[in-house]
Parts: structure tokens; C-alpha cells; sequence
């Protein structure tokens, strides 16, 4: 299996990383996790290549994915291709668990670091504790602390013993914030009149609405607001059929100037895709980065990044429409390169800006080490909606959470 993450549960779910060397039984501490066959095991060295991703409920934990990956300890061309892979794998998790079974643990603090760099939870996890007597597990137990600085849970993936414990160790690490952050904030409460505008061009899948419709929807019918949608074309229909205006109105990034023109003075303004720029990402920062249209030229160089992988189509926001209103400010020279997926350039200084999607299809984790790389590089980025609003000239008036 590939490292593709564009799974629509996974984007919500807490990413558990499992990571340690080739045969540390990382795999088979999975299936113990899990309860089930979820990861091939195999006493060959090198078994998983790719990361393996793996959507499911963890009791305690809710829903999850576990990223099953190769050992960092892999060798050869092959090897290092699949170590780097591991690597990227950690842009994506929000805890990570360091598989040991003693010895040398070289590796394992450099892991360490890369972990404490980037601020991700860790456990450490002593596996094959069955294969010691009691005097030898309490000596390889010390042996672990004293050298990587916190106390393994001992397991045993094959007998599955220590899998409650460890469970409960990865309940304390959880992000402090995890299921807190909410989509529309502050912007609204219970009682509050939300009217959705959301076109259903060609990109919306056939028989169903894109995710972050689903996903704002949900939260405003659990908040208790009352909601109503309509298409771009019926949106003055609907503020007639109304008997009062909405206290907030949301909309498809691409007719925001329709709206905007069409709204009662009174009813605050966002996007789904602003929306998701603080649920997802940091907000400010695709704000403050999207001063950097003001600064492009002919010669300037935009980098569009998006989540989805999918054919190009005729109305799409990323590849056609930000293309066409950048190049009618800017000329036809103005470069633009488009990447999906996974994809994602490591030196990003050759770009003036970054228009990165929503990110739906994206764990927050993940969205967040591409806002980081940018920073780090020095590189302006902000995201769809931000960039319309931006070039529609109502981003000083739009909410944002």
C-alpha cells in the first residue's frame, strides 16, 4: 500500500506513527493494537516498505489511523527510499510510538530528536518483553530509560500482554487540544440563523456534497444553529424567503463577490475554505501570507498545492480559476506550478507564494509541517479562500475563526 492519505475518514482521526527498527515487531504490535490481521508480520527483515495506513476505532482513543512503517534502520538504495518514507510519515502523526527491544539504540535517538523537534508525542515501547526472565526485563527496562530518558511500556505483541497499558500511556499523550477545535468558533451559537451557499459545479462529486459542506453542517445542526442552503444562483431567493437575515453566511470561496454584493449588512461572512484554514491550518498565518499578491510580478513564481488527487476539470479552483485571476492581474508570464497529493516540494525558496486548498482531505499535523517548512524557508502561503477573498477585495471584511 502507498503513503496516500486521500481517505476522507482519515482526516479527522488521531494519526498514531509506529516507528523502530527492521523486525522490532512493529507490525505485529499493531495487529495486537488492533485486535485483528491489520499488518502482514514476518520474521524477514524489511516485510513493510511503504508506510501502511490503517483506519479504524481504538476503544478509549476513538477513531484512528495507524501508520505501520519501515524499519529506519533499512539499508540499501532501496532501503534508504523506504527510510525517507518513514520520515514523511511523521509530517502526519500526532503520536508516536518508538518500538525498542534493546540493544544498540543509536537509531533510536536520533529518532528521538527528530521528535522532540518537531514537538510530536512520544512513547517508548519495550517489545519481546516475554523472551526475558523477570531479573533480565528489569535490566534491558533501566538499560532503555537510562539511554533515551523515559521508562518504555513493556509489551509483548505476540502475546498481546501490556497492550492495556500501553493504551492508557498513549490516552496522556494526546494533543491537549485534540477535539476541541471547532470549525465555525466563536462565529456562531445555538439559535443563530447560518445560511450555506454551496454550488454544485462539476467538482462536487455526483449524489453527495465535498467535505468540508458535511463537515461544517454537522457542527452547526450539534451547535444547535439553524441552518439553510441554497446554490449560488438561488442565494437572493433564499435571503427573501427568510424571515429574518442570517446572523452568518458561509460560502464557496469561488462566488464569494456574488455574496458579498448580495448580503444584508448585518449577516457576518466567511468561506468553507476559510473556515478550514483554521481547523486545519493557522489562519494568521495564510492572512498575513497573502499580502505577498500584493508583490507579485510577470516574473513572480506561485506554487498551488492541494490535497485531492484528481483529474483536471474545466471549472476547477485550483488549476483554473486561482490560475486565471492571478494571470489577470499579472500577464499570462506569471509562472504557476500545480502539485496534489502527497506531492510537495522540499525547497519551496524558488516560489514567491504558496496557494495551498483547504486541506480536508489533510490530518491538522500534516497541514501544519507544510505551514512550518514555509516559514522555515521563508516563503509567504496562504490558502484558497484566503487568496479569494484576498483578490475579490473583502478580506479585511470576511470572518475568520
Amino acid at each position: 500500500m502507498s503513503d496516500s492519505i486521500n481517505d476522507t475518514p482519515r482526516s479527522g482521526r488521531l494519526h498514531i506513527g509506529i516507528y523502530g527498527r527492521r523486525n522490532a515487531g512493529k507490525s505485529s504490535l499493531i495487529n495486537a493494537i488492533t485486535g485483528h490481521e491489520t499488518a502482514i508480520v514476518s520474521d524477514t527483515a524489511g516485510t513493510t516498505t511503504d508506510p501502511v495506513y490503517k483506519s479504524m476505532e481504538i476503544h478509549g482513543l476513538g477513531p484512528c489511523v495507524l501508520i505501520d512503517t519501515a524499519g529506519f534502520d533499512d539499508i540499501g538504495p532501496m532501503g534508504e527510499l523506504r527510510v525517507e518514507k518513514t520520515r514523511l510519515a511523521l509530517e502526519k502523526t500526532d503520536i508516536a510510538l518508538l518500538v525498542v527491544t534493546g540493544g544498540d539504540l543509536s537509531y533510536e535517538k536520533n529518532w528521538m530528536a527528530a521528535f522532540k523537534e518537531r514537538k510530536t508525542p512520544f512513547i517508548v515501547v519495550l517489545n519481546k518483553c516475554d523472551m526475558h526472565s523477570e531479573d533480565a526485563l528489569a535490566a534491558l527496562v533501566e538499560q532503555v530509560k537510562d539511554e533515551l530518558g523515559q521508562k518504555p511500556v513493556c509489551v509483548s505483541a505476540f502475546k498481546g500482554t501490556g497492550v492495556d497499558r500501553l493504551r492508557e500511556a498513549m490516552l496522556r499523550k494526546m494533543p491537549a487540544d485534540w477535539g476541541k477545535l471547532a470549525i465555525t468558533g466563536h462565529l456562531c451559537k445555538e439559535g443563530d440563523l447560518v445560511m450555506l451557499v454551496m454550488p454544485q459545479d462539476i467538482q462536487a462529486p455526483q449524489g453527495r456534497l465535498i467535505l468540508p459542506q458535511v463537515q461544517v453542517t454537522r457542527e452547526l445542526l450539534d451547535k444547535k444553529c439553524l441552518v439553510v442552503s441554497c446554490t449560488a444562483d438561488k442565494i437572493r431567493q433564499t435571503l427573501e424567503a427568510l424571515a429574518r437575515p442570517p446572523h452568518l453566511i458561509i460560502t464557496d470561496s469561488q462566488v464569494f463577490g456574488e455574496v458579498w454584493k448580495l448580503k444584508p449588512a448585518e449577516s457576518l461572512l466567511t468561506s468553507f475554505s476559510i473556515l478550514m484554514a483554521g481547523y486545519k491550518g493557522d489562519v494568521r498565518t495564510f492572512i498575513e501570507g497573502a499580502e505577498a499578491i500584493d508583490r507579485l510580478g510577470p516574473d513572480s513564481k506561485v506554487l498551488i498545492a492541494e490535497a485531492c488527487t484528481h483529474a483536471p476539470l474545466a471549472e476547477d479552483i485550483g488549476r483554473v480559476k486561482i490560475p486565471a485571476c492571478l494571470r489577470a492581474r499579472y500577464g499570462e508570464e506569471l509562472s504557476i506550478t500545480m502539485v496534489s497529493g502527497t506531492d510537495f516540494p522540499e525547497d519551496l525558496t524558488q516560489y514567491d507564494l504558496i496557494i495551498h486548498c483547504g486541506a480536508c482531505m489533510f490530518n491538522r499535523t500534516y497541514m501544519m509541517s507544510r505551514i512550518r517548512k514555509a516559514k522555515e524557508q521563508g516563503v509567504a502561503i496562504c490558502n484558497y479562500g484566503v487568496a479569494l477573498a484576498k483578490l475579490t477585495g473583502i478580506l479585511d471584511k470576511v470572518e475568520y475563526v
